[in-house]
């Protein structure tokens, strides 16, 4: 396994502990299943000085999402290569259910 891989799955793990924020994914179908990896690393990119992971919001108000998952995955980066790389949390999409009263 990679450094790039390895720290892919170290984020999306932490990103998945994050409750209200979840990884952008190109398809929550049912034929998504079929695949035989983790459709969430699509979710993140990683280059020499920027780490991106595009996010759907499940709750709202999202700068508190995003200030904590921030926080937590900028942890993720210590002590690696991309230590000092940028880190963007772009959100793609609001889940419907976040904006029900």
């Amino acid at each position: 396994m990679t450094a790039r891989s390895e720290l892919t799955a170290s984020l999306l793990s932490t990103l998945r502990e994050i409750p209200g924020l979840r990884a952008a994914t190109p398809s929550t179908t049912a034929a998504a299943s079929a695949v035989p990896w983790d459709l969430d690393v699509m979710a993140v990119d990683i280059s020499e000085n920027v780490v991106e992971i595009r996010v759907v919001a499940l709750e709202v108000p999202i700068p508190p999402l995003t200030e904590v998952a921030g926080a937590a995955l900028r942890a993720v980066l210590t002590g690696t290569p991309w230590e000092n790389a940028s880190l963007r949390l772009v959100v793609t999409d609001v889940d419907a259910a976040a904006l029900v009263p």
